[in-house]
């Protein structure tokens, strides 16, 4: 029995660090998640707002079309399907299996590429990636900036640069509206040796002037935004009625609380 006291204080003492490892622990999450914020807010300085608008069902199709006919030989969606696409941004079975399928896929499969794995990495280094999640991931201004920053660049291997992502290992696949497109170097910066990119400017013009390329991107971009979450077409429609409810509610509660109430004193 005399020994109690002693093993209270060393349970004591393991309870006390575990606190402290638990706040240690938490403070360098926090710390890690404040890096990565000022991180992500400091690379987010270069791009342009995306202005997308995924309740306006037109541009939905509109980039639906463009994603198809763009970049879908390369980049699956494998997280949508071609029936709930059609269901979602009104398009009918006959519309999307004739204009929006290119793989020869069934209504309710998912929408993949036909390019195969050992091809991708033929011919791109690496198989490129499904972009069913990609604004969740980027945020639609970085898709936004990100299309409308290709520029030629004979030291890639396919001729092709970013701004936005330096070193991009695909080529530009709306140069044909854009145009071609040069940088413009600032000053060479002594420590490093190389020149950095002020700004793009249009070396050849495309077949679209800058709003309609603008809009374009805007359409693939809200698209892409759609594709990423597609109930959230639902959710806003539904959010109206939640509100009406919630305001009913609150209006029976008060008749009920002023009828409970009255008789008292």
């Amino acid at each position: 029995m005399n020994d109690q006291p002693g093993i209270q204080k060393r349970e004591s003492g393991i309870v006390n660090n575990r606190y402290r490892k638990i706040v240690r622990n938490a403070a360098v999450l926090l710390a890690g998640a404040l890096v990565s914020f000022g991180a992500l807010a400091a690379g987010a300085g270069n791009l342009r707002q995306s202005g997308v608008d995924i309740s306006d069902k037109a541009s939905l199709q509109r980039g639906a079309q463009l994603y198809m006919n763009y970049c879908s030989g390369c980049h699956s969606l494998k997280y949508v399907r071609y029936s709930r696409m059609a269901e979602d941004l009104g398009l009918t079975e006959e519309e999307v299996m004739d204009n929006l399928n290119f793989t020869g896929a069934k209504f309710g499969e998912q929408i993949n590429v036909a390019m195969s794995e050992e091809h991708g990495k033929q011919w791109f280094g690496k198989m490129p990636p499904d972009l069913s999640v990609i604004s969740r991931v980027r945020g639609a201004d970085w898709i936004f900036s990100y299309l409308s920053s290709f520029y030629q660049d004979e030291t890639r291997p396919l001729g092709w640069n970013n701004t936005v992502f330096p070193n991009a290992a695909m080529p530009n696949p709306l140069w044909e509206m854009q145009g071609l497109q040069r940088p413009v170097y600032g000053k060479t910066d002594p420590a490093t040796g190389e020149a950095p990119v002020e700004h793009l400017e249009i070396a050849q013009p495309g077949t679209q002037d800058k709003v309609q390329f603008d809009q374009t991107v805007r359409d693939i971009t809200a698209f892409l935004e759609y594709a990423g979450e597609p109930a959230a077409l639902k959710r806003q429609s539904l959010g109206v009625w939640v509100i009406l409810f919630l305001a009913f509610f609150t209006f029976l509660a008060w008749l009920l609380k002023k009828e409970y109430w009255r008789d008292v004193k």
